[in-house]
Parts: C-alpha cells; sequence; structure tokens
C-alpha cells in the first residue's frame, strides 16, 4: 500500500491534474529533430508567430544547463535565458513585484529566480550568483533583480539571453523552445496546429505542444515512465493479493473447530461468511492506513528533500488518492478471502468438528 500510494501520487501529479488559469493557454514550440538542449530555431521565427491569430505573444526559453558551485544533486536546478520583456507577459500567474521587472529589465546580467530557490540557498536582492558554463563556453556571473512565486515551484532561474549572444556568437539568432501565450482554451490546438504548418518546410520544423505535454514529453526522455508506473502498480496489487490470500485461507483452516461450533449454536452460513470476510476487510483497511501514511510521509520528505529535482516539488497526496488506496485495500480483502470464507460456510458441522489443525 505504500508503494502504490507514491505510485499513484506520481501518476496524479504528471498525467491526471488538470491545467488551470493561464497554463491551459500556454503553448511549447520546439524543433520537430533537433535537440532542446541547443538553439537551432531561427529567431525570426518569433516575428512570424506572433502573426498567428489568436497569439498574445511569445517569448523565448534557451536551456544553459552550467554548474553552481558544484555538480552535486542539491546544487541543480533549471537556468533558463529569455528576454524579460517579454517572458513575464506570456507568464502573468507569475507573482513578482513590478519594481523588481524593471529592475532586471535594466540590468544585462541579471536575473530573477524561484522563491523556493531563493529560499533554499539563502538568495536575496542584490546576491551575485556565478554559473559555469557547460555546454556554452561562457560563465555566468548573474545579480539576483527579483524573487518571483510560480503557481507551481519551477526551481529555476531565469535570466536575459543577451548575455550569453553577446559572449558566444553560435548562439546568436537562434532559440531552443518558443513559449506562446494564446488568447483562450479554445484556440490553443488551432494555433499550435497554425505554428507547425506555417514551419513545415522551413530550416527548422517545428513541434508545437500544450505546456503540459512538453513537460511529460520532457519526463519521457527518462525512460517509458508511464508503463514503468502501470506495470509496478499492478505487480505491488497482485502481489500483496497473493499474500492475503494465503494469510486468510491459513487462518480460516485454522479456525475450522471454530466455524463449526458457531454452525452447530445455529449461525447461518451467510452470517459467518460475513463475519470472516469482514474480518479480512478490517484488517486490509488497517494495513491500507498505514501504507497510506507511510507513503505521505516518503512522498512529503521526497518533495522537500535538497535532492528532490525538478518535478518532485508538484508532487503530493491528495485526499483521493487515499481513498483510491482504501478501496483497493478493501478489494484485496474482499477477493483475498472470498473463495476461503464461503468454503467455511459451507463447512458441514460433524466434519468441522473432528477436524485437527
Amino acid at each position: 500500500m505504500l508503494l502504490l500510494t507514491v505510485m499513484m501520487a506520481v501518476w496524479r501529479s504528471f498525467y491526471i491534474d488538470p491545467l488551470r488559469g493561464e497554463s491551459a493557454m500556454r503553448l511549447v514550440t520546439r524543433p520537430r529533430t533537433s535537440s532542446i538542449f541547443m538553439p537551432s530555431m531561427p529567431s525570426y521565427y518569433r516575428q512570424q508567430i506572433r502573426s498567428i491569430p489568436g497569439v498574445v505573444d511569445l517569448t523565448p526559453c534557451n536551456w544553459f544547463g552550467g554548474i553552481y558551485k558544484d555538480d552535486k544533486a542539491e546544487h541543480l536546478f533549471v537556468q533558463m535565458g529569455s528576454d524579460p520583456y517579454t517572458f513575464l507577459k506570456v507568464h502573468p500567474d507569475y507573482d513578482i513585484p513590478p519594481d523588481q521587472t524593471a529592475s532586471w529589465q535594466k540590468d544585462r546580467a541579471g536575473t530573477i529566480v524561484d522563491s523556493g530557490l531563493a529560499r533554499k540557498y539563502g538568495w536575496k536582492l542584490g546576491d551575485r550568483i556565478v554559473i559555469e558554463g557547460r555546454i556554452f563556453p561562457v560563465n555566468l556571473d548573474l545579480n539576483i533583480r527579483g524573487v518571483y512565486r510560480a503557481p507551481i515551484p519551477t526551481q529555476a532561474i531565469i535570466f536575459n539571453w543577451q548575455y550569453v549572444e553577446e559572449a558566444v556568437r553560435s548562439a546568436k539568432g537562434h532559440d531552443s523552445l518558443y513559449v506562446i501565450l494564446a488568447d483562450s482554451p479554445q484556440n490553443v490546438s488551432r494555433v499550435a496546429t497554425a505554428v507547425d504548418g506555417m514551419f513545415h518546410n522551413s530550416p527548422e520544423s517545428t513541434r508545437t505542444e500544450t505546456e503540459k505535454a512538453f513537460e511529460l514529453d520532457f519526463l519521457s526522455m527518462l525512460g517509458t515512465v508511464k508503463t514503468f508506473i502501470l506495470s509496478i502498480s499492478f505487480a505491488v496489487f497482485f502481489s500483496t493479493l497473493l499474500v492475503s490470500a494465503n494469510t486468510m485461507a491459513m487462518s480460516i483452516r485454522e479456525r475450522t473447530r471454530e466455524v463449526a461450533v458457531l454452525r452447530a449454536l445455529g449461525f447461518a452460513r451467510r452470517t459467518i461468511f460475513t463475519l470472516l470476510v469482514s474480518e479480512a476487510v478490517a484488517l486490509c483497511l488497517a494495513e491500507g492506513l498505514l501504507g497510506s501514511l507511510a507513503g505521505y510521509c516518503l512522498v512529503y520528505g521526497a518533495a522537500q528533500s535538497a535532492v528532490s529535482g525538478i518535478y518532485s516539488v508538484v508532487l503530493k497526496v491528495t485526499p483521493l488518492t487515499l481513498v483510491v488506496v482504501f478501496a483497493l485495500s478493501a478489494l484485496v480483502g474482499i477477493l483475498s478471502a472470498g473463495i476461503s470464507c464461503y468454503r467455511a460456510s459451507r463447512l458441514d458441522i460433524v466434519q468441522g468438528l473432528r477436524h485437527i489443525g
């Protein structure tokens, strides 16, 4: 039940949670064939995309992939280069004071940081961050000009991409991603089709999808996550069912004479069947309670740990997840005890009283 709780929390976070607010109106355009870690789309794509009906604005996003302090897991976070004048227009749900926005836009070496990241490292306005370049041959010496709070923590810093363009000639005139804000959720699909159709025969064809779909595609780079989660969940449920069925069969077999005595005292077969099944369900619900509590603690600890990574911040065990765990626990109790309880309730009284075991 602990493993099921964790697997269902992961499944809900990445595959079930609906998009809300502006996130439902954002799309991500990326190269169809090239890596998203190297700029490959020509920058003139920006103006062409803005001309598409239904597009409110867009902002470029370029992955820097540098090292802060060292390459240990606790020092890993996203470093994204963008345009300070359009980034917050496309992300109006990011909460940041206007004066900090203006300060960021005026400083070519300025950056804004996620509020959770700022708390983690003790950063404050005016601090300097030095990022060692690995993909690009340049080190970033950035000034913290703002702290933003996103609806879902991003664990990211956003800096002015012109800093890299001025230092690395090959980075100029190309972008890795475009984040597009549509005017309504209803136009998202039409805008995505129009963008990809516009660049179908261009030097770099594109693939445009919703922000949520892009996150899932990025997650899939780690492997077939969805298949892995389903396989683990099925294996855990089946194993739990087998162990529980074996335990209940042994327990009922050891109490054969007790069941025979109840039958001799006049207990109906249906009553005996109900008592035995209720016992099995109660035991499995207790198991589900302990397992779900342990799973909740595990998920919470993973989300709060220093090495939780980018996606762990959205992990949480919801009341619906706990309800599903309890329902599966009850189902395990019914399925595991059903056959044994039925046989016990149909037991011949004389044979039961003679049983030795």
